[in-house]
């Protein structure tokens, strides 16, 4: 007779939700990178307290219906918490759905600030606020380029408007004039009309707060119109395929704002997570999106750990009262505020070169 063999522990279920196909599918790619790497370290080294994790990693597409039905599919998976999505559009319809049905979600890379104005305890992000960066964005146009006249162009999303919104505020605040203000629709690909009235408009910079496909076409497009202005773009257009939509020689000048990038994330914990990356991938990660998501998971890793528990009231509980100054990879987490905003923020303003690279501007304000 044999001893009854023991009982193998329930695996602790964390969902991933990103664009793997579509427009923005190279962040949701990384995203997919990023975990997957730090899930397998966890599980490695003998999970967490003893449990392996699980990751269920699902395709929204950027698209807010497509997004709600992944939210429910990871509802039936009985995930205790999901990490995404990476635009505000997409994010927004899966909060709720996570919010009713009590599941931990931090979103990586979502800034629209209404996100975190509707109450659900359970709703997190370790990326920085529109507000914080509309501040930031207006502080270099008035301090640093010395602009007065300044255009500002979104997508009507739910991010970019915002952040289109906050930077009209804050540059009237200091004394610019916003002389013209409009948005694209992002399913064109022809956007010369709209270059033509803002070569009207006689701006000194034009800030454009969409996505980084729209943000290259945007660039080489401008040419075709004779426009010849300074352009800023937000953290959505951190993207290496901007430039390639643009070309180099289009992009070239071309500013924009964003949380640090990778390669200036001078922190023991991003050193250790960009070689790690870099054995398994053979490239390290580019986009400050997939760190972020790093983040994420790295946060939920340390909050079961700390509670032994995988409750998600219980995490969240946690996370709202008694996380602390946590050494992230994208800096320190110093904690969340009531609503689950990161406390701090960190922006910076990068140059894209003649040769395509892309360097932290000489100032900052």
């Amino acid at each position: 007779a044999g001893c009854a063999p023991t009982a193998q522990k329930a695996t602790i279920k964390i969902g991933l939700q990103g664009p793997l196909t579509g427009d923005y599918a190279y962040e949701g790619q990384g995203f997919e990178k990023a975990v997957r790497l730090l899930v397998e370290q966890t599980n490695a080294a003998g999970g967490i307290n003893g449990q392996m994790v699980e990751l269920f990693v699902e395709d929204d597409k950027g698209d807010p219906k497509e997004s709600a039905l992944v939210a429910d599919r990871m509802v039936a998976k009985k995930v205790i918490a999901v990490i995404g999505a990476y635009n505000s559009t997409a994010t927004e319809p899966a909060s709720e759905i996570y919010n009713r049905e009590g599941i931990l979600h931090i979103t990586p890379s979502s800034t629209a600030t209404r996100l975190t104005t509707k109450g659900y305890q359970q709703f997190f992000r370790v990326c920085f606020l529109d507000d914080r960066q509309g501040l930031f964005a207006a502080q270099f146009m008035t301090k640093i380029l010395g602009n007065k006249k300044v255009a500002i162009l979104h997508d009507n999303s739910t991010y970019a408007q915002g952040l289109a919104e906050w930077t009209k505020k804050y540059l009237e605040e200091r004394g610019a004039s916003v002389v013209f203000y409009d948005a694209i629709n992002p399913a064109d690909k022809d956007f010369t009309p709209t270059l033509t009235k803002l070569k009207g408009a006689n701006a000194e910079t034009v800030y454009f707060t969409g996505y980084h496909a729209q943000g290259g076409l945007l660039l080489k497009q401008a040419p075709e119109v004779g426009l010849k202005i300074q352009w800023m773009m937000g953290n959505a257009c951190n993207n290496p395929e901007l430039i390639q939509i643009a070309g180099v020689e289009n992009a070239s000048g071309a500013i924009f704002t964003t949380e640090p990038l990778p390669s200036d994330l001078d922190y023991p914990e991003a050193k250790k997570f960009i070689a790690d990356f870099k054995a398994k991938y053979g490239e390290e990660p580019t986009s400050v999106w997939w760190v972020m998501a790093a983040d994420a998971y790295r946060v939920i890793q340390h909050a079961i750990k700390s509670t032994n528990s995988t409750d998600p009231k219980k995490l969240a509980e946690y996370l709202h009262k008694d996380f602390k100054n946590f050494p992230g990879i994208t800096g320190p987490i110093l904690g969340f505020d009531e609503k689950g905003d990161r406390l701090g923020t960190i922006h910076k303003a990068y140059l894209i070169g003649a040769d395509g690279s892309i360097k932290p501007y000489p100032q900052q304000p």
